[in-house]
């Protein structure tokens, strides 16, 4: 084969991936919106509140995080018989943990008393906040076949339900949070090779 059809084999190698890409992203965002509008209905009963982290800077949430502990308190306040769980551990250089200042945000911006939130506070991944808080859910009784609220933003709940999933919850339901205009289609954009990675390596 001659360099000329070389080079236009591979030209149209790479439009054809550039193609496949394309179509399996457009899939991605479809499904994902799907997602969001589905999370947006009423809520059945729920066994357990999980509000997953997503960073603090300063000793308080993120834009991103205020928003899942903002959703997060819509259902608390319609489910009070539901435990409550914040889920983040603590950064590189930080003192305390995100899910201490998750519970804090909570506490000081609605009056949600301190006693009903259990932390989770040693967590650094998606993965590790689901499988630490089986932990919790289980000192308080709570069955994994019981359905389970997971709180986190919308770009992230195809991942987290599909993580849950794996990790033995029979009824995750996860709520959507608004993520900030400022960083949403970036979000977006990084969730969907993050969900590629996340299926690679085998966490679902």
């Amino acid at each position: 084969m001659t360099k000329t059809r070389w080079l236009k084999y591979g030209w149209y190698s790479l439009w054809v991936l550039l193609l496949i890409w394309l179509i399996s992203f457009a899939l991605f965002i479809e499904s994902l919106q799907q997602q969001i509008k589905r999370s947006a209905q009423p809520l059945p009963p729920v066994a357990a509140i999980i509000v997953l982290g997503s960073g603090t800077v300063a000793g308080k949430p993120t834009p991103t995080l205020a928003k899942r502990l903002d959703t997060a308190v819509t259902i608390i306040d319609a489910q009070p018989s539901a435990i409550i769980v914040t889920s983040g551990g603590i950064g590189y250089g930080r003192q305390r943990s995100e899910a201490d200042i998750m519970a804090s945000y909570l506490h000081t911006e609605h009056s949600l008393p301190f006693e009903r939130i259990l932390q989770e506070g040693t967590s650094t991944s998606t993965q590790e906040n689901l499988a630490n808080s089986k932990i919790i859910l289980a000192a308080q009784e709570v069955d994994l076949a019981e359905p389970i609220a997971i709180v986190t933003s919308d770009f992230h709940i195809i991942r987290a339900a599909a993580i849950a999933r794996h990790q033995g919850y029979e009824q995750p339901i996860t709520v959507a949070s608004p993520t900030p205009l400022s960083i949403r289609y970036n979000a977006w954009f990084r969730e969907y090779f993050a969900f590629i990675s996340g299926w690679l390596l085998g966490e679902y």
